[in-house]
């Protein structure tokens, strides 16, 4: 088992300490990353009263995006079967 890595990330102009295995570092590094810059598009583009508002929005866009990806995979994942029942298909009436 390896050893926990104590660091600091900061989103929102607030500092969270985390515990982590060092695998997840770069992902949260990154993901604290796209927060931060996401936070600052949203606050240039819309009259923002507080941080909460941006925050919530930010999680709304990150959400969206992940349900959205996991709906393209399901769709590609659909077609790919369809497309090996077809292939299979074709193999068995050739090997008939």
């Amino acid at each position: 088992m390896s050893d926990k890595l104590k660091i600091k990330i900061s989103v929102a102009d607030r500092v969270y300490p985390l515990t982590i295995d060092p695998s997840r570092e770069e992902g949260l590094r990154k993901a604290a990353k796209n927060i931060e810059a996401m936070i600052k598009q949203l606050e240039n583009s819309y009259a923002v009263r507080d941080k909460q508002d941006v925050l919530a929005m930010c999680a709304l866009q990150f959400a969206a995006k992940s349900e959205q990806i996991h709906i393209d995979s399901k769709v590609d994942i659909e077609q790919a079967q369809e497309k090996l029942k077809t292939l299979n298909l074709l193999l068995s009436q050739q090997l008939s």
